[in-house]
Parts: C-alpha cells; sequence; structure tokens
C-alpha cells in the first residue's frame, strides 16, 4: 500500500506562538487603533472569541467596558502616547489597562483584573461592625474632597460625633448589646445623611461625618440639630430600652483647616466643648478652643507630676453639732498649691484628675494624709473624706482603706467617707458591694450633696448611710426661697426616722444657721461656723485651752 502524502500545515511564526503563550492578557493595535490580534487570555478576559478587526470602541463595547476616567484610551491613539486606565466590565469586574505605542508603529493594549485587589483595599477601609467607613478611609475621602475644594473654592464640613451615655449600656449590659446599639446608631445617621455624604466610624462610640457640595455653615448646623435629635430617641435592643445622646463638634474648611489632620483636630476640639457644656448638643470650631486646649494640656501635665513634687496638702473644715456648739469632726478638702500658677482651683483640677486617671493615686494619698493627721488629735473627732467615683473601679478600695488605717492607726470609727450619687451612678450593684465592704471595717458612710440627684431617695432604701450632707444650694436659698425650706425640713426628718445624721453644708449667715437648727438638722459646716483651716490649727481647734498663770 503506497504511503499517504504529507499533510502540509503552515507553522505558527514563533514571535506570535510566544505572544499567544503570555500568560498576561494582550491586544495589538495597529495605528488607526484596529485590533489586528488577541491572544487567549485577552479573549478570555474580554469575552470576546474574535476581537481580530474590531476598532477600539467597538471592543470595549462589546464586553461591556466603560472606562471610569472620561476616555483616556481613544485620546491616547490620536496623540500616540502611553496611558494607564481603569476600566470597569460586565459583572462588576474591574481592569486596569495600559496602552503603550509600539517602536515598529502601532500599540500594544494589556489588562490586569483588579478586582480583588480593589475589593480587599475597600474592606481595608471598612469598619467591620457597622459597614461604615473607618478612620483610614475617612482620611482618604477627606483628602480628596479637599483638593477638589482648593480648586472650586466650594467649603466642606466635618462633624465629629461622640455619644453620651453608651459607656453605662456597655458595662451594665454587656458588649453584645452594645455592639447592637451602634449598629442601629449607624443606620440611623446613614438615615440622616445625603447619598454622597460619607459617615465613619472611628472607634468606640465615635463617628465622623464629611460633608461636601453643600452650602456651609447653614447645612452642617442643619445636620447636626438633625443628629442631635435623631440619635438622641430611644432605641429598642434585645428587648432593652436604651437612651443615648449623642455631642456633635463641627469644622469648616478652608476657614478652619486646609489638611485632613487640621480640620480633624478642630472638630474634636468643637466636640469637647459641646461634650463640656451638657452633652447633647453641638458646637462649631472656634480659634478661642485651640488656646484653651493648650492650656488644658500644659495643667494637665503640671497635673500628673503635682503628686511626685508634694504640692498638695489638705485643709479641715470643722463640722459642728447644733445641739452643744462643739467640734464633732472635720472635713478634708484636697488643695494644689502650684509654685508658679499659685492655689488652683479644686472644681477646676479633680474633674481633670478624674478624667485622665490620676484622681485614684491622688485620692490614696489624700487618705492616708488626712486618717495620719487625725490619728495625732487629742480628741476622737471625725475625720470626712471625699471619695471619687473613680476610686470605685478596679476593685482596690476596700483594701487601699483597710491598708491605710493599719499604717496610720486610725481607729476606723472615726473615719467616714464620703461619696456622692455619681459613684452609684455607674454601676449601683458593683458600688454597694464596696460600700458594704468598707462598712465591715468599721468606717462610716456619708452621701454628699444629698438631693440634686434624681435617684437620691432609692440609694437610701438600697445602702443604709450613716449621715446625709444636704447640699448648700438648698441652705442657701433658705432665706427667700420657701421650697428650699421645705426641702431642708424633709431632709432633715427623713434622716431622723432613718437613724442617719443630717449635716446642712455651705451655712454662711446667722440667719441661715437659726433656719437649719429650726428644721432639725444635727450638724453643720460652712464658712460661719468654721472656714477651711491648716492642720496645725485644727488640731489646736481640738485641744482643751491651756491655764495661763496671772501676772
Amino acid at each position: 500500500m503506497s504511503a499517504l502524502p504529507a499533510l502540509s500545515i503552515p507553522a505558527i511564526p514563533p514571535f506570535e506562538a510566544a505572544l499567544a503563550e503570555m500568560a498576561v492578557p494582550l491586544v495589538l493595535l495597529d495605528a488607526a487603533g484596529t485590533v489586528t490580534f488577541a491572544n487567549a487570555r485577552a479573549a478570555a478576559l474580554l469575552s470576546c472569541a474574535v476581537p481580530a478587526g474590531l476598532s477600539l470602541p467597538a471592543l470595549l463595547a462589546a464586553f461591556g467596558g466603560a472606562e471610569a476616567e472620561g476616555g483616556l484610551l481613544p485620546e491616547a491613539l490620536r496623540t500616540a502616547r502611553p496611558v494607564r486606565s481603569r476600566l470597569t466590565l460586565d459583572g462588576d469586574r474591574r481592569v486596569e489597562a495600559a496602552l503603550a505605542p509600539l517602536s515598529a508603529g502601532g500599540f500594544a493594549l494589556t489588562f490586569e483584573d483588579v478586582t480583588e485587589q480593589l475589593r480587599g483595599a475597600a474592606l481595608a477601609r471598612q469598619e467591620p461592625l457597622t459597614g461604615l467607613c473607618n478612620r483610614v478611609g475617612l482620611h482618604d475621602r477627606l483628602d480628596a474632597a479637599l483638593a477638589e475644594a482648593a480648586g472650586t473654592g466650594a467649603p466642606l464640613a466635618v462633624l465629629m460625633l461622640d455619644l453620651d451615655r453608651f459607656k453605662a449600656v456597655n458595662d451594665t449590659l454587656g458588649h453584645p448589646v452594645g455592639d447592637a446599639l451602634l449598629r442601629k446608631v449607624a443606620e440611623r445617621l446613614r438615615k440622616a445623611t445625603r447619598r454622597e455624604d460619607v459617615v465613619a466610624r472611628l472607634g468606640g462610640d465615635e463617628f465622623a461625618i464629611l460633608q461636601a457640595g453643600a452650602e456651609q455653615p447653614q447645612a452642617a448646623e442643619a445636620l447636626a440639630r438633625r443628629l442631635v435629635d435623631l440619635v438622641g430617641r430611644t432605641y429598642v435592643v434585645d428587648g432593652h430600652m436604651l437612651n443615648v445622646g449623642v455631642s456633635v463638634g463641627v469644622a469648616i474648611a478652608p476657614a478652619d483647616g486646609r489638611d485632613a489632620d487640621d480640620l480633624l483636630k478642630h472638630a474634636d476640639l468643637a466636640l469637647y466643648r459641646a461634650k463640656a457644656e451638657g452633652r447633647g448638643t453641638y458646637r462649631f470650631f472656634e480659634p478661642a478652643m485651640n488656646a484653651q486646649m493648650q492650656a488644658r494640656r500644659s495643667l494637665e501635665i503640671d497635673l500628673r507630676r503635682a503628686l511626685a513634687l508634694k504640692q498638695f496638702d489638705l485643709a479641715f473644715q470643722p463640722q459642728i453639732r447644733l445641739e452643744t456648739g462643739q467640734v464633732t469632726g472635720f472635713e478634708a478638702l484636697l488643695r494644689w498649691n502650684h509654685p508658679e500658677r499659685g492655689p488652683v482651683s479644686p472644681a477646676l483640677f479633680i474633674p481633670l484628675a478624674e478624667e485622665i486617671g490620676v484622681i485614684v493615686g491622688i485620692g490614696e494619698w489624700a487618705l492616708r494624709a488626712a486618717c495620719r493627721e487625725a490619728a495625732g488629735w487629742s480628741q476622737p473627732a471625725s475625720i470626712a473624706v471625699n471619695l471619687s467615683p473613680v476610686q470605685f473601679r478596679g476593685g482596690k478600695l476596700v483594701e487601699t482603706v483597710m491598708n491605710v488605717l493599719a499604717q496610720t492607726g486610725l481607729d476606723p470609727a472615726r473615719l467616714e467617707l464620703e461619696i456622692t450619687e455619681g459613684a452609684l451612678l455607674e454601676n449601683t450593684d458593683s458600688v454597694l458591694d464596696v460600700l458594704n465592704g468598707l462598712r465591715a471595717l468599721g468606717v462610716k458612710i456619708s452621701m454628699d450633696d444629698f438631693g440634686t440627684g434624681y435617684s437620691s431617695l432609692s440609694y437610701l432604701q438600697k445602702f443604709p448611710f450613716d449621715k446625709i450632707k444636704i447640699d448648700q444650694s438648698f441652705v442657701r436659698g433658705m432665706e427667700d426661697n420657701a421650697e428650699c425650706g421645705a426641702i431642708v425640713r424633709a431632709i432633715a426628718r427623713l434622716g431622723a426616722s432613718l437613724g442617719m445624721r443630717t449635716t446642712a453644708e455651705g451655712v454662711e449667715t446667722p440667719t441661715q444657721l437659726d433656719a437649719i437648727r429650726a428644721e432639725g438638722c444635727t450638724e453643720v459646716q460652712g464658712y460661719l461656723t468654721g472656714r477651711p483651716m491648716p492642720a496645725a490649727q485644727a488640731a489646736a481647734l481640738l485641744s482643751p485651752p491651756t491655764a495661763v498663770s496671772p501676772a
């Protein structure tokens, strides 16, 4: 049998074979922009089986490609220059296209699928709990918005938000409820803003909003007012009725800053002012806030080292039994004598010490110094020391008091610890456990500023205080306000019926003294009966008079 003639198969040029096997999607175009070649990778990516002969616009249309940057590719073909452009394909895929002129004529067009890369970058800029933009994403969007605003001169606003009373929800009901509440807050923020606004969660209960393309500052003020109202409405989470509020700080570019960091910092300063002025409100940044913050930071630095530098001292204000006129004890009052600032008001430095956490160390020093001083008195008068709500956190207060009593040798029955309602608001059950532990040591517990908090009466039912201290605002109002007199009378009778002593604070006039005596208070404390005095003077007040020989 004769052999069949061999078939003649045209050979593929090695260069084209190499192009066909390339891992990178590649399309070749002639000088007019018509496709002359597409490798297998390009055909698969573009879902276009035979792209040869198509013009570049027709090729883009064939696979639903659309340029995101305003048609850079056709213009690059016309001017024969290289360019990179991002395309959106059917199915929400994104590709990076690179067009380069060839030395032999025509163009090479390569593609890179960046869908997953962009999706990962987007997730890196998304806060996982709420799905909002995160801090990095907000910064990027703000940078872009500021760059655009620099060209147009249009203002934009940044609003910084902080939830009020959120910590109490987290502490009492747990983090799952707190997280669910944050998601509901995020949803309200989305509904309160426009589609083009950027809403971000920065962490914890802090949020931010970027508002561009609106008339400022009117739009920012309207939004801030709407947020205070909307976020402050009741939430239902896992069967719990929850109430939180929001404080808002606003900064406007370019007046309040031309870069992202300055704008965010100034919005944060305005937020700090809103919180300081009662929360549940909004404030715009003012240049004076910068100076105030610098002054606060300077005071904070000095306060952090004041204890080590021994700048604190105690003053002692006598407490007088109305029935006998005798001194029954003293309240130890903390004083800060700064070498350059002079005496710093406790109303200024104590809230700051609580905020930055140094009050625990300062409070322990004050307790030890007061007990040591009282242990040396010639009479067994009581010593009252104020406790900050912050000192109840951490679970070491009972141990601290026990150690101080052991070190100073003071009889526990002579120590009186004063707390305000603020200590009970954070976690009532935990605080009551601490109070019972202190009572077990033998010390006495007083409720300070009684009558100023809405839950004061319920706390008397939960814990048997030894003394109620009537707030000075009621005492001072007795002279010309019958309602204040009625409140003092009611508290005095309540104390008597519950077996608690009642001390009227802030007595400054004989008329006030007569009035509280008539209402049945047991003790008095104020400038009329004794101003705060140095330790030596307090000790001398308790010492019996020395006999003097006749001349």
